[in-house]
């Protein structure tokens, strides 16, 4: 977004990070937020935001890491700002998934253009259990959710079905894509 707060901009007349908040709430207990910067915009959402306690914009580890250090429940469910049509039933058919096959976490994964079923590592449900794990991981160095999800029991959800969003979890990453994703 040429260094604009991507959480920031608007989506059909709503700042991301606000549709994004708003969207999730209904499926989930409670919500926090990880920002970095603009952090008064943010809490003027009204729900608690937290930065990363990594240094260095060490990517979506630090703010899984910054969700599970203060998480209270035993499960914390992540999305991102930027990805406003992710679906309503998310974190239910994660769950469910996660309770079916005893997993550590749940990831979605859809059908990208080219036809692949990709995962979407950044939309997943998380035993609290794994922070531990994820200390000593990012300690080490590592800052690949893919590399840090392989040493856990994972359950793969696709959201592929003839009733899901061919575009839930397309993301914004400039002006035009948001623009593009406001259209129906």
């Amino acid at each position: 977004m040429g260094g604009a707060d991507k959480g920031l901009q608007n989506f059909n007349g709503t700042a991301m990070a606000l549709h994004t908040l708003l969207r999730l709430a209904p499926q989930v207990g409670e919500v926090m937020i990880n920002a970095n910067r603009n952090l008064a915009a943010y809490e003027s959402f009204g729900v608690p935001v937290w930065p990363d306690g990594l240094a260095d914009y060490a990517g979506p580890l630090a703010g899984f890491l910054t969700g599970l250090e203060r998480c209270e429940t035993p499960w914390l469910a992540t999305v991102p700002c930027d990805t406003p049509l992710f679906p309503t039933d998310l974190v239910a058919r994660l769950a469910a998934a996660a309770e079916r096959e005893n997993a550590d976490i749940a990831m979605a994964a859809a059908r990208e253009e080219d036809g692949q079923l990709r995962t979407q590592p950044v939309f997943c449900l998380l035993r609290t259990e794994l922070l531990e794990s994820l200390v000593r991981f990012t300690h080490e160095g590592g800052r690949k959710i893919d590399a840090w999800t392989a040493q856990h029991k994972t359950s793969i959800v696709a959201f592929d079905g003839a009733q899901d969003d061919p575009r839930a979890f397309s993301n914004a990453n400039t002006l035009a894509e948001l623009r593009q994703l406001e259209r129906p």
